[in-house]
C-alpha cells in the first residue's frame, strides 16, 4: 500500500535528545505527534554512538584501570593484558538498553506514534516515510512502501555526523571517526587523535586511561580556546602530565595505512608518526543532505546547518529545528531545551526565552565545566571584575578524593560582586558547576555563598572559599584605590 496519509499536529524528524523532548512535550499537552527515525533504537547519537557510550567507556576505564587508585592509594591496577573495547562496554550495553526501553515507553505512554523508516520532506507540511518489512514491528501497522505524514508543524532534529575528510581513507586500516572508534578490535598501544576539540580531547583522555600512548595533532596552538585561558592552560598541563603528547600548529598532510598494520601520518612540519590507530575528530556536519529541505524552501548554511530565529523557526514559518542540526553549542542538554521551547512556541503553549546561561561540560580527565563569562570576554566588554579561587586540595573533600589539580574559579563584577562566570577543573566539575549556574540565574552576589551553609566535607564548599577569597581581594583593591 502506498501514499497512506496520516495527520498530526506535530511531526518530529529525528529520535535523538531534541526529537524525543519535542515529541514528549507535545504529547504531555495532549497534542497529536509523530516521531520518525531511521534507526530501530531511538536515542540518536547521544545514546547510540556519542554521549552515553563514550562517557560510559570513560567511567569504566577510570574504574577498571585503577587510574584514581594509583594516585590515591599508591596501588597500581593498570592493565597488563591486551583487551578490546568490547571488554569495557558490557556496562555501556546495559545502560543503552535501559535508555532505549525508557525512552520508547515514555513516548508510547504519551500517545506519540513512532515510525521507523527513511524520511524526506515532500512539502512544507508533509513528510514521506519509507517503511520496509523489517520495520513493521516499530510502525503502527504492517504497511510497506511510502507513508505520508501531514503535520501542522514540523520540527527537524536530525542531529549531526562526523566530517570525513578525503585525506583519511576510512575503511582501510585502523582509521576511525567518533561514530566508529568504539568498534576497535582491541585497545591500540598507540593512538593519534587528529583534532583537539571536545570530542578529540575526551577520547584522548579515555584511551590514555586505558593504557594507550596518545598523541594529539591540531592546527591551532591552544586546547579548547572557548574556555577561560587559565582553565585551558591548566587542562593542557594536566593532559601532558598524564602522558598525552600535543603536536600544535600541525596538520596531517598524508595518512597511509601500513601493510604490516598501523598507520603512518606525515605532518606539515615534516614530522612522521606511525601509530596503531587514528581517530579523526575534525568536527561535525548537520544531517540535512537527504532530507529534501529544498522542497519546502528551508535554507541551510555551511556544513548543512539550519539557521533559526530565537523561537527556533527556520525561514519557513511552520518548520522548526533544534539540536545539533542548528549548530553550536550542539550539546545534548542544550538540544533538549531548544526542542522544548521550539515545541511550545510551535503549538502555542507559551514559552519563555532560552536562558543565555548554558553550562558546558567536558568529560576529559580531569573534567572541565564552565558557565557564563570568561576573563577574556569581560575584558573585551570593559567590565571590571574580581576573581575568587579555591583549590580542591585545600578542602577536606578534595583531599579525600585525592584531586591535587582541581580548582574553582569565580568571576564577580567589581561594582556589586555579582557572579558573572563559573569555571571548574577537577573531579565532578560538571556536577559542581550547577551550583554556580543556579546562583547566576538568581543574579546572586558573592555574599550568597558566604552566607550559605554547605555540607562538609563536600566540593560545594569550594564556592564559599572562592567567594571569601574574592571579597578579601575586593577589600584590598578598595583600600589601594583610596590611598
Amino acid at each position: 500500500m502506498t501514499n497512506d496519509l496520516r495527520t498530526y499536529e506535530l511531526v518530529v524528524i529525528g529520535g535523538g535528545p531534541a526529537g524525543i523532548t519535542a515529541a514528549t512535550t507535545a504529547s504531555e499537552f495532549g497534542k497529536s505527534v509523530a516521531l520518525v527515525d531511521s534507526h530501530q533504537d531511538i536515542g540518536g547519537a547521544g545514546i547510540n554512538t556519542g554521549t552515553v557510550p563514550s562517557k560510559t567507556l570513560r567511567e569504566t576505564a577510570l574504574a577498571l584501570s585503577g587510574l584514581k587508585s594509583r594516585d590515591l592509594y599508591g596501588v597500581d591496577l593498570s592493565l597488563h593484558r591486551e583487551v578490546t573495547v568490547a571488554d569495557f562496554l558490557g556496562h555501556e550495553t546495559h545502560v543503552k538498553e535501559a535508555f532505549h526501553r525508557s525512552l520508547t515507553t515514555r513516548l508510547l505512554e504519551g500517545k506519540a506514534t513512532i515510525y521507523c523508516g527513511t524520511c524526506a520532506i515532500v512539502d512544507a507540511h508533509t513528510v514521506g516515510v519509507s517503511l520496509g518489512p523489517e520495520d513493521r514491528g516499530k510502525s503502527p501497522s504492517s504497511l510497506t512502501g511510502m507513508l505520508l505524514l501531514r503535520g501542522e508543524k514540523i520540527l527537524i532534529a536530525t542531529g549531526s555526523s562526523p566530517v570525513r575528510l578525503d585525506l583519511f581513507p576510512f575503511g582501510k586500516g585502523e582509521i576511525y571517526d567518533s561514530d566508529t572508534i568504539l568498534k576497535l578490535d582491541r585497545i591500540p598501544k598507540t593512538l593519534a587523535v587528529v583534532g583537539a576539540g571536545v570530542i578529540g580531547a575526551e577520547y584522548a583522555c579515555t584511551f590514555r586511561a586505558l593504557g594507550a600512548d596518545v598523541e594529539i595533532i591540531d592546527g591551532r596552538d591552544m586546547l579548547l580556546p572557548f574556555l577561560d585561558v587559565e582553565v585551558s592552560q591548566a587542562l593542557a598541563g594536566a593532559l601532558e602530565r598524564s602522558g598525552i603528547v600535543f603536536h600544535w600548529k600541525e596538520r596531517v598532510q598524508k595518512c597511509i595505512p601500513q601493510p604490516s598494520g598501523g598507520v603512518r601520518l606525515e605532518l606539515s612540519s615534516g614530522v612522521a608518526l606511525t601509530v596503531g590507530a587514528v581517530l579523526v575528530a575534525g568536527g561535525r556536519q548537520s544531517n540535512t543532505a537527504n532530507l529534501g529541505l529544498e522542497k519546502a524552501g528551508v535554507t541551510t548554511g555551511e556544513r548543512g546547518i539550519i539557521p533559526v530565529n530565537e523561537h527556533f523557526q527556520t525561514n519557513i514559518e511552520n518548520i522548526y529545528a533544534a539540536g545539533d542540526v542548528i549548530g553550536f553549542p550542539a550539546l545534548a542538554s542544550t538540544s533538549m531545551e531548544q526542542a522544548r521551547r521550539a515545541t511550545r512556541h510551535a503549538l502555542g503553549l507559551g514559552v519563555s526565552a532560552l536562558s543565555p546561561l548554558l553550562p558546558n561540560g567536558i568529560y576529559t580527565i580531569p573534567e572541565v565545566s564552565m558557565v557564563g563569562e570568561t576573563e577574556e570576554s569581560l575584558k573585551k566588554k570593559g567590565i571590571a571584575y574580581i576573581v575568587g579561587r579555591a583549590n580542591y586540595r585545600d578542602t577536606a573533600r578534595g583531599r579525600i578524593i585525592g584531586d591535587e589539580d582541581g580548582f574553582l574559579k569565580l568571576l564577580f563584577r567589581e561594582a556589586d560582586q555579582r557572579l558573572l562566570g563559573v569555571h571548574l577543573m577537577g573531579d565532578l566539575a560538571t556536577e559542581v558547576a550547577h551550583i554556580g549556574l543556579v546562583a547566576m540565574m538568581c543574579n546572586a552576589s558573592a555574599n550568597l555563598f558566604v552566607d550559605a551553609c554547605f555540607n562538609t566535607p563536600t566540593l560545594g564548599l569550594l564556592y564559599k572559599t572562592a567567594a571569601l577569597n574574592a571579597l578579601r581581594l575586593a577589600k584590598v583593591s578598595a583600600r589601594q584605590s583610596e590611598s
